[in-house]
């Protein structure tokens, strides 16, 4: 068996997997009379433009896309639906500052007063003299304007707060974005492995065709049973059972990688992965810690949380501190609506919004400040034990997977290839062994499929191994 090449390219393959079979027309030959005909091949009819579902970001290509991871991941950040609506959420959130951050609303007031008896609305002639009230009636009409201030520095600070609040969901978003990128580098890697799979699949048909050649010379030498040439008939016939298994596999790994990416599950697909340029060097388990501690956007969430709480109890503190209102008022003896005849003044008032009950709401509300604090201490310190466990988790996994491919690329195959190519030649030289002949091909598939499969499981290792430490994995 001739070294793997080190560029795999993934595919959907077989055309008849490329559309969904016409399952109306097969209903409509059972039963003309059905309506549900017309349902069905509605739902199973190719993607077009004119029935693709409004939930997709983006609308169905004319013919495949190629990409590898890094594009992978450019498009997850950019049209994957549940990181749009977390970046949708943190703008919501960073347009409250402005508004907290804004001077509370002014109130514009008008009032007249003095209206006699049967003159509700007699304005400018509520001053007038008359034979009950020959001194007139004291009005006095006016225009106020008053304007509520809070206490300098809390209007700032619960802006500050907002803002903080607002970036730790941001930063929660990219700690989203990692765990889903993780999963499509799963789905990414899987897909390489199906790929590799089947490679390994088509070849031991190959060699399985090579081995029913043989068998069949023989037994028209006489020199071997034909059950022998039978076994190899159905040695090979399993081999290609096991590929449509596989190439099912694939499909629906292409149809999850779309979905993650904010496509059509039924775009056509060709990834592009270089398995062994990915196997590269990966940091200790110190300096992936180190990292972790310090910039996992998870961490960075939970601290920017715990910023904003403490930031809260000094906002609570401020309750105790009172508000003002300042109120400016012009005052006529006429009505606001007619010619002035009489004096003008005005007057200004300044009222101070005090906290009284003895400080109840003041009291419990920096208490429920405070175990707030407290509870956001606890959970980045919890945080960021998981965090650190996570990476620890994740690196002996890691390193296991690494020990595992190792062994099976250094030592089991090379000896399974080696043990078929012997029984090849003894089987093929007229000796004995067509049993160990077919034990020895099907140990070398088995450890290759396994191999391939150990890969995948490494490269899939490294992958979580980076996204635990808060790093892209590329």
């Amino acid at each position: 068996m001739g070294e793997t090449p080190a560029s795999v390219t993934v595919q959907s393959g077989d055309t008849s997997l490329a559309a969904p079979p016409s399952i109306g027309a097969q209903l409509g030959a059972q039963d003309q009379k059905s309506s549900a005909n017309s349902k069905a091949a509605e739902l199973f009819a190719p993607v077009t433009k004119a029935n693709t579902p409004k939930i997709y970001a983006k609308p169905i290509g004319s013919g495949p896309t190629e990409m590898d991871l890094r594009q992978l991941w450019n498009e997850l950040k950019v049209n994957n639906p549940q990181l749009s609506s977390l970046r949708e959420s943190y703008l919501s959130a960073k347009a409250t500052v402005p508004q907290i951050n804004a001077p509370a609303n002014p109130q514009v007031g008008l009032v007249w007063s003095g209206m006699p008896v049967n003159s509700p609305f007699a304005l400018g002639g509520a001053n007038a003299p008359s034979q009950q009230y020959p001194g007139g009636i004291s009005s006095n009409n006016s225009i106020s304007l008053a304007q509520p201030f809070q206490f300098p520095g809390k209007k700032s600070l619960a802006a500050d707060i907002a803002d903080t609040n607002a970036e730790a969901l941001l930063a929660s978003s990219e700690s989203t974005y990692l765990q889903l990128g993780a999963q499509l580098s799963t789905l990414y890697y899987s897909a390489l492995s199906s790929q590799k799979q089947l490679a390994v699949l088509k070849e031991s048909v190959i060699r399985l065709e090579m081995i029913k050649n043989v068998a069949k010379a023989r037994y028209a030498n006489n020199a071997a049973a034909y059950v022998e040439y039978l076994n190899a008939q159905v040695a090979q016939s399993a081999a290609q059972a096991d590929q449509f298994n596989l190439e099912r596999q694939l499909n629906v790994a292409l149809h999850n990688i779309n979905t993650l990416v904010g496509r059509h599950s039924r775009e056509k697909l060709v990834l592009r992965g270089d398995v062994r340029r990915a196997m590269n060097g990966v940091p200790t388990l110190i300096e992936l810690e180190d990292y972790a501690e310090s910039s996992h956007p998870s961490l960075k969430s939970s601290a920017l949380q715990l910023d904003a709480a403490r930031k809260g109890v000094d906002l609570a503190k401020k309750a105790y501190l009172p508000d003002f209102q300042v109120i400016g008022s012009s005052y006529t003896p006429r009505g606001p609506f007619s010619a002035n005849n009489g004096a003008l003044f005005y007057q200004f008032e300044l009222d101070l919004i005090i906290p009284l009950y003895f400080f109840t709401k003041e009291k419990y509300g920096v208490e429920q400040a405070q175990r707030n604090q407290a509870a956001a201490e606890a959970g980045n310190i919890s945080n960021r034990q998981q965090i650190v466990l996570a990476v620890n988790t994740a690196y002996a996994a890691y390193e296991q997977a690494k020990n595992q491919t190792q062994f099976l690329k250094e030592r089991q195959v090379p000896q399974a290839d080696a043990a078929y190519k012997v029984g090849l030649t003894q089987y093929s030289n007229n000796g004995q062994g067509f049993n160990d002949l077919l034990t020895a091909q099907t140990q070398l598939r088995n450890l290759e499929i396994a191999l391939a499969q150990a890969e995948s499981n490494l490269l899939q290792t490294q992958a979580v191994l980076m996204v635990s430490a808060g790093k892209e994995p590329f």
